[in-house]
């Protein structure tokens, strides 16, 4: 988080920790400092505060987009499309659709190509198939940095009238806000905001409804009070991202860019994603030889905090169903998010340091499974 953010956080918890609801002092005072953090999200986003609406997470908001806009077409159909590199709230709902109908033709997921980018061919044909009600595309993958093409998606899917749920978990406040879109799902970490808060964007165009009794809370898009205080940080955290977007964005590419290099000059690598038309904040590399998670854990001993999207993990034993859908390397494999200016004052300095010793750490990784001379 931020630290103005941070510091907003703290000092509102003392000043909005009332009901909005209610008609006290308190809660009126709860009640304008919540429409403020609405108002300031709102013109960021260039969207309209009655709009927006805040949840519990950005995977919250997701399923609640997606459960709305399924609910409001209904005597259409229930048939939904989704990439196959959107963010598991979507997989797992539309999997979960067509195993309870016994029918699989009611999800469709669409291939994406190496880069991960949506095959647009496959998904207007997806779109044409009778009682499709929604299509969900992600306007980045967080885990490779990929951007989709939103504008010609979209286009797509107003041709055939069909709404388009946009996940911007991995992009708002690091890339352009999303300009296509029906309804826009975000989380206030991505721009340096507290977890805990998830971002909903219903424009009134859009045809959207929650199944269920109608709700008074959040415009009638959630069961849960939002924490004024999350709310206030969050809004805090954009202003202050987007006043430094444009530095910000092209000293992360730059970054990024050298650990895209660095990590090519390592043997069996495979760096994935598009190199140019992707976010400016994340890197992404997959080894041979070489266990994700035991590579995490050894840079994690060295003082780097990365993570590993396509490492078969203990619970599971799968690989990432990003790369697996992409069709690249899916062992060994690291993502590296770089963090905003503010909190991480001697970025340069760390990634430098990162790049002269992760040769070191692969090579360590590599050798405790006896795969050193390979």
């Amino acid at each position: 988080m931020l630290p103005a953010a941070a510091d907003t956080l703290l000092a509102a918890l003392a000043a909005g920790w009332a009901d909005p609801h209610r008609l006290y002092a308190e809660g009126r005072t709860a009640r304008a400092l919540l429409d403020q953090a609405r108002e300031v999200l709102a013109r960021g986003l260039a969207v309209r505060p009655a709009e927006v609406s805040f949840l519990p997470s950005g995977p919250a908001a997701l399923r609640c987009g997606l459960e709305g806009l399924r609910y409001a077409g209904r005597r259409r159909g229930s048939r939904m499309v989704a990439t196959a590199v959107e963010h598991s709230a979507i997989l797992t709902s539309g999997r979960f659709l067509a195993a309870t109908a016994r029918d699989p033709a009611l999800f469709a997921e669409v291939p994406v190509d190496r880069m991960g980018r949506v095959d647009l061919a496959a998904f207007e044909q997806a779109l044409a198939a009778e009682g499709t009600v929604l299509a969900a595309v992600q306007s980045a993958n967080g885990e490779v940095g990929t951007r989709q093409p939103l504008a010609q998606a979209h286009a797509l899917c107003r041709a055939q009238g069909i709404p388009m749920l946009v996940d911007a978990q991995a992009s708002l406040g690091r890339d352009p806000v999303p300009g296509h879109f029906d309804v826009l799902a975000g989380d206030a970490r991505s721009w340096g905001g507290p977890g805990g808060l998830g971002v909903l964007v219903v424009p009134e165009r859009t045809r959207w409804r929650r199944p269920g009794p109608v709700s008074d809370i959040e415009h009638g898009r959630g069961d849960i009070e939002p924490v004024v205080a999350l709310a206030l940080a969050a809004a805090e955290a954009w202003r202050q991202t987007e006043a430094e977007h444009a530095d910000q964005s092209a000293a992360s590419r730059a970054v990024i860019g050298r650990l895209r290099a660095a990590a090519s000059g390592l043997a069996d690598v495979e760096v994935v994603g598009d190199p140019a038309d992707s976010l400016p904040h994340v890197a992404t590399f997959s080894l041979l030889y070489v266990d994700g998670e035991a590579l995490v854990i050894e840079l994690d001993r060295r003082g780097f905090a990365v993570a590993s999207g396509s490492a078969c993990t203990s619970s599971t034993l799968e690989p990432s169903h990003v790369l697996a859908a992409m069709g690249v390397l899916t062992h060994g494999n690291v993502r590296v998010t770089l963090p905003l200016d503010p909190i991480a004052p001697t970025l340069d300095d760390d990634v430098s340091r990162f790049i002269a010793e992760l040769p070191d750490a692969v090579a360590a990784v590599r050798a405790q499974l006896g795969a050193s001379g390979l």
